[in-house]
């Protein structure tokens, strides 16, 4: 059998957060996908925090794997870090060691962006481990949309780009839109090389969340909002619909809003309005850290997922609302269309008085909400399962 190694280098640099981001929940759907097919052909090897690349003990990978799954579902989620101190034991059990390929036709599989920056640094993995090299992308959003990123967001994902271009012998997508985004950027990185790595697109999986009763809440209908607070998530749009029904609905017909999700970058606007806006009060919560039991909770009890991005590679939250029965309405993007089908209710990002309408539709259970719940049922879950099955695929092709 084919010997897989898997770089796992983004779940160890996470060793001292509570709560996973989506690209760590992904990490972590292929570290138990692979090891569920491959079994002993796996082997784990990361880029540790120290900057040592090498394999990993089996055993010590295993132990931390599970040790994240505890708490991503157990614990309160907090902004704040572990300490340094409190995660040595870990990082030390994790320090990699030199290896060597076990079986001819090794194939070394990347799910995450980490030093993808640093093509020289892959090129020397490759070479060390005689491999051909699989990753996955999920985006392109800092080259097409450079404004929703950090300063220098761009630079680097075109250095992330260029490595893949250069050296991926394989590429998996989240998403057909995410692949038509890539191709252009492939060819021009390529720079006239003969290489031509093969997409496949495999969107991801679900997230099977915990079968929770929905928290009881005050009476009132609410919304859930799920995603890292930056402005191409276009929280802005809804925090204005809020004040605006706050000051024209009574106190009790006002519906409640939950804000998931840690605070991103270039969003001060946004801040300024949760922390200092009086209106907003008693109506819209942020909850910066969100364990899965919680999470389930409080979606399987909304009325609707709000998802007004401007960009996305893909819609991982709009799967999960509609895994548990839950309506979205969300923008009228192709990444988006393509995990929720005929299924949501698809708006301009820039049309509030649509996201209004709709808003209060679903709050009162109007007939976009009952149509809406009746077309769930015939919804199409993606699954890990299938997405695994085209990897594999993928990892078998080279």
């Amino acid at each position: 059998m084919t010997e897989v190694i898997l770089d796992i280098s983004r779940l160890i640099s996470r060793v001292r957060y509570s709560t996973p981001s989506g690209v760590d929940r992904v990490e972590m759907a292929y570290a138990r996908g692979l090891l569920n097919h491959y079994g002993e052909a796996l082997t784990f090897a990361a880029v540790h925090p120290s900057g040592l690349y090498g394999r990993l003990s089996r055993r010590a990978a295993l132990a931390y794997l599970d040790e994240l799954e505890r708490r991503w579902s157990l614990e309160e989620g907090s902004p704040r870090q572990r300490s340094l101190v409190s995660v040595i034991p870990q990082l030390a059990a994790l320090l990699p060691s030199r290896g060597a390929a076990l079986l001819s036709g090794t194939v070394y599989v990347q799910v995450s962006p980490h030093h993808l920056t640093n093509a020289a640094k892959v090129r020397r993995i490759l070479m060390r481990e005689k491999a051909r090299f699989l990753c996955l992308v999920h985006d392109l959003i800092p080259i097409e949309f450079p404004e929703y990123a950090r300063p220098s967001g761009a630079a680097l994902h075109r250095r992330r780009i260029g490595t893949v271009a250069k050296l991926a012998d394989g590429i998996i997508v989240n998403s057909a839109a995410t692949g038509r985004s890539l191709e252009p950027w492939l060819e021009k990185a390529r720079q006239g090389s003969v290489r031509k790595p093969r997409i496949h697109v495999a969107l991801l999986g679900t997230e099977q969340l915990p079968p929770v009763a929905p928290e009881p809440g005050d009476g009132r209908p609410y919304f859930v909002c799920l995603g890292t607070i930056e402005p191409r998530k276009n929280h802005l749009l809804l925090l204005h619909l809020w004040r605006h029904l706050a000051e024209t609905l009574p106190p009790q017909e006002v519906p409640r809003l939950f804000l998931i999700g840690r605070r991103g970058w270039e969003n001060e606007q946004v801040i300024d309005m949760l922390e200092r806006c009086p209106a907003l009060r008693g109506h819209v919560e942020e909850l910066g850290g969100c364990p899965d039991a919680r999470l389930s909770g409080l979606l399987r009890g909304a009325r609707a997922l709000l998802m007004p991005s401007f960009s996305e590679g893909y819609g991982m939250p709009v799967a999960e609302a509609l895994s548990v029965g839950t309506p979205a309405v969300c923008s009228n993007l192709p990444a988006l269309r393509e995990v929720g089908g005929s299924v949501p209710d698809y708006l301009d990002p820039l049309d509030g008085a649509g996201w209004k309408a709709a808003i209060l539709d679903h709050a009162r259970g109007g007939p976009s909400h009952v149509a809406q719940m009746s077309r769930l049922p015939k919804w199409h879950n993606p699954t890990w399962e299938e997405h695994m099955a085209i990897v594999r695929d993928a990892i078998e092709g080279l």
